[in-house]
């Protein structure tokens, strides 16, 4: 329960960094034992959540296509929901695809991290080891949290300052210095944007249309500390680190219409983001040895270091409407923007022009 927790506190924090974990069950040094095959696996597990993380990080940016006036500056904080599509709550186990692994239950469906389902799926692993015999262990893949998370979907509340400097131009900057917690869980952030008015190159009224353009990029690194999972002997780790490096860039262009009481804003645009995922340590790991005939033979240890390394991308084309409500320097916003992964941001703001 307390590993759980740890974990679920881990998700948390990664609503203002990264992805969470590989397990809840057997712990999530246990993917170790699938040797050469323990990369592609986590991968199929957390490519959801992960994918959610960078269609979150790339919104939030505005609530209007209008820039503020010259050292205009507003303060937003903007929690974004990414909606993973029910068919990447699954993952196929392509028994082709890995060296070593099997499932002995039969099944061919196993859960990902953002499935709601309960179910834990065992694993076999056998690798051929010399004279004819294998190294063989068993591990179960964790159940999905997404019914721990809100809506079931991939959560990231950001905060973010934008000022008015040049030539009708807005910086906007999201930074989080090193935070560490419990010697367990450090993350930082840091994201800048340029948002530059184009109603100026127009003959339109300024007071009601505004339109714009927006290019803007995130960077985030986050680490957790694996430790041993108590009653899984299997696995011994030191010095066992999570590590996940994101980068996510987004570019659009905006159009509100600016009433004195709400605005109406809407974008289209595109999204590229790429994500490295480590896992980081010494792995002393512990197989049965069994013959041909699968007789049980002894036990056999061996040591590895640095596991997992494995990228994650996300891209394509994103449309955005959404609204406004302004009341004097205290706004009220929300929009839904469709892309593969559908998302809905909603917050407050501070803005002085």
């Amino acid at each position: 329960m307390k590993r759980s927790m740890k974990k679920l506190v881990f998700i948390s924090l990664f609503c203002l960094s990264s992805m969470a974990t590989f397990s809840q069950g057997g712990g999530v040094e246990s993917i170790a034992l699938a040797a050469e095959d323990a990369g592609l696996l986590a991968k199929n597990y957390v490519n959801p959540f992960v994918k959610g993380l960078m269609y979150d990080m790339n919104s939030g940016w505005y609530t209007t296509a209008k820039t503020h006036n010259k050292f205009g500056f507003d303060f937003t904080i903007n929690p974004s929901l990414s909606f993973v599509p029910n068919s990447e709550q699954f993952f196929t186990f392509v028994p082709g695809d890995y060296q070593y692994l099997s499932l002995p239950n039969g099944e061919t469906q196993i859960p990902t991290v953002m499935s709601d389902s309960e179910h834990e799926t065992l694993v076999r692993v056998s690798i051929p080891y010399e004279g004819g015999l294998q190294k063989v262990a068993e591990f179960n893949m964790p159940k999905g949290i997404a019914g721990d998370l809100p809506m079931n979907a991939v959560p990231v509340p950001m905060v973010q300052v934008g000022v008015g400097l040049f030539a009708n131009t807005d910086v906007k900057l999201r930074l989080v210095p090193n935070v560490n917690i419990a010697d367990e869980f450090n993350f930082n952030l840091f994201g800048l944007g340029l948002q530059h008015d184009l109603t100026q190159y127009f003959d339109v009224e300024k007071s009601l249309l505004n339109v714009s353009v927006l290019a803007a990029f995130t960077n985030m690194k986050a680490t957790y500390a694996i430790e041993n999972d108590i009653g899984y002997e299997n696995v011994e780790v030191n010095n066992g680190e999570a590590e996940f490096k994101m980068t996510t860039w987004t570019i659009q262009g905006i159009a509100s219409l600016d009433f004195k009481l709400i605005t109406f804003y809407g974008a289209i645009g595109y999204n590229q983001g790429k994500t490295t995922a480590k896992m980081k340590g010494e792995y002393i790991l512990t197989y049965d040895l069994e013959s041909a005939g699968g007789v049980p033979i002894g036990e056999i240890s061996e040591t590895i270091y640095n596991p997992v390394s494995h990228d994650f991308t996300a891209n394509g084309m994103r449309g955005t409407i959404g609204t406004r409500l302004n009341l004097g320097f205290f706004k009220i916003f929300g929009d839904y923007t469709f892309q593969e992964y559908n998302t809905l941001t909603a917050g407050i703001a501070f803005s002085f022009n």
